[in-house]
């Protein structure tokens, strides 16, 4: 992979991995260091980017691993062991942890094709032109699922939460 064609790939990305990044690292400046490193770890993987089928889910994961290498390495170098919950969720509290499970079995409840769009436009990254392409729905048919699944799950997560 030339030099052009990742960043003809991965630019477009960037500002997405922002974001997730601001949610892993909870500030701009660590952020902005995870999204480099993902891209760096990327690039080092170049030649093997075509066997994944979700760029985005992949620097995504590069991203937390990243982060979670690095408070391992800053507990260590002051002398302490992470707790164990803190290993199991990091870098998520409990709380942030269960409400994600949670959201992921309200997903798993869906209707296939809202659960298929939802996974594909939320979790994955895909736009609507591919979205459309794979399940054959027309533009409105997609606008509309999209709308009843996010729907539900807010309606379904409020529920069972009780928040208003």
């Amino acid at each position: 992979m030339t030099p052009e064609e990742f960043n003809r790939i991965m630019t477009p990305m960037r500002a997405r991995l922002k974001v997730a990044a601001r949610g892993i690292a909870g500030d701009d400046d660590r952020a902005e260091d995870l999204v480099q490193e993902a891209l760096l770890a990327l690039w080092a993987m170049r030649s093997s980017l075509s066997r994944y089928e979700s760029l985005m889910g992949l620097a995504v994961t590069v991203m937390r691993n990243k982060y979670c290498d690095s408070r391992r390495h800053a507990a260590l170098e002051c002398g302490r062991e992470l707790p164990e919950a803190a290993r199991a969720v990091a870098p998520y509290d409990m709380e942030l942890h269960d409400d994600v499970a949670l959201i992921s079995a309200i997903v798993d409840r869906l209707p296939s094709l809202q659960r298929t769009v939802f996974r594909m436009k939320e979790i994955e990254g895909y736009d609507a032109a591919d979205i459309m392409l794979v399940t054959g729905c027309t533009a409105e048919a997609l606008r509309q699922n999209l709308s009843r699944a996010r729907r539900k799950i807010r309606d379904e997560f409020m529920r069972i939460t009780s928040r208003p």
